[in-house]
């Protein structure tokens, strides 16, 4: 019943194509205008004896002795630091477009380590970097994080979710900004999330109907140039005007979507089959072991012996078959798997073999 049930659910809404329409910020995005990866090393402190095992000479040891030689500390070469407070970190944060100097952006911090939580921790100044090896941020701040762990005097230990990630809301500054290419130019480049050239020119379509002929055209399938004014102030209020209207995109095209880990198949509506007749039968192999034990009679000299029997049987349940008319939908596909009562994984092996014998106009997706 569940493996009916789930199949049937990936056929509603799909028997009937809808038409609908998309804003052209939700189909594609403007080339240059993007956010940017940004990097950096660190050390928490402050933690509950849940830090590194800081050795002398590891990574961790010369971080700290960096940090305090940076505020006037400066500790002997001899002199071994031993400290469970201190943890080695590195911190990721993504830099939005458009920030500029000044503006504060959320970061998270990781445990490189052997720190078993960061909870409670505090992260000291440490400079984000991006691809180029500039400093774009810098962050610091008090670490929230959601996992826990607690270890016992036998060693027992119980962790929940990953005490050893940690986030700052708003925990690195903006120091630098990156240059956008927004304002250069006459035009911009629209960029489609997905590619389709039937997508591209309605967009484009769209755009010269509402703005006005050749503002804009495509490129090729994924990408539409649009005429912009030159003003910057003009160019945002364009671009507001331009995010906002509605485009009616394309129909993807037919794919078979199969997750070989969960056994999930997802089939869109665009799928069809051509004439065939499907034959499909489980043969179910049992294997059963039985042990026994030999002893030997009263006074003998023999020894007793244990021995395993096995038993095997085959059994092959009914087969039915099913014929698939011309250019038939998902909705009898669907319902003709359902009546011979397969599951996903049967479902999986149907398709690929009308794949391969030519009957399946569709793209099998194996993920």
């Amino acid at each position: 019943m569940k493996n009916k049930l789930l199949i049937v659910l990936l056929c509603m809404s799909f028997s009937t194509p809808l038409v609908y329409a998309e804003r052209i910020k939700d189909l594609a995005s403007i080339t240059g205008v993007r956010s940017n990866q940004l990097i950096g090393y660190g050390v928490v402190v402050g933690l509950n004896g849940t830090g590194d095992k800081v050795k002398s000479g590891d990574f961790t040891s010369q971080s700290l002795r960096s940090m305090l030689a940076q505020v006037g500390v400066k500790i002997p070469s001899n002199i071994q630091i031993k400290s469970k407070n201190v943890a080695a970190v590195v911190i990721h944060a993504t830099l939005p477009p458009f920030a500029v100097p000044g503006q504060n952006i959320d970061v998270t911090v990781n445990s490189i380590g052997e720190a078993s939580s960061l909870r409670g921790g505090t992260l000291l100044m440490s400079p984000l970097k991006g691809v180029d090896g500039n400093v774009y941020g810098i962050a610091q701040g008090n670490l929230i994080v959601g996992g826990l762990s607690a270890t016992g005097n036998d060693g027992s230990k119980v962790s929940v979710n990953i005490p050893t990630v940690g986030s700052i809301p708003n925990g690195a500054t903006v120091e630098r900004s990156v240059r956008s290419p927004f304002g250069d130019g006459n035009s911009l480049t629209f960029n489609l999330h997905t590619f389709d050239f039937t997508t591209a020119n309605r967009l484009a379509t769209s755009i010269n109907r509402a703005i006005g002929p050749n503002t804009s055209r495509p490129i090729n399938g994924g990408s539409i140039r649009v005429n912009m004014p030159r003003d910057a102030g003009q160019r945002v209020a364009f671009m507001s005007l331009l995010e906002n209207l509605e485009v009616q995109p394309a129909q993807s095209a037919a794919r078979i979507i199969i997750n070989s880990r969960t056994g999930t198949v997802v089939i869109n509506s665009q799928v069809k089959v051509r004439p065939a007749a499907v034959s499909h039968g489980n043969l179910t192999v049992t294997i059963n072991e039985t042990i026994n034990v030999s002893q030997p009679g009263a006074f003998s000299d023999g020894e007793t012996v244990v021995t395993a029997e096995s038993d095997i049987s085959i059994t092959e349940e009914g087969k039915r078959m099913f014929v698939f008319n011309p250019g038939v939908s998902l909705k009898e596909i669907v319902r003709a798997v359902n009546q011979v009562g397969a599951g996903p994984s049967d479902l999986v092996a149907i398709l690929e073999a009308l794949k391969g014998a030519g009957a399946l106009s569709a793209e099998l997706i194996v993920i």
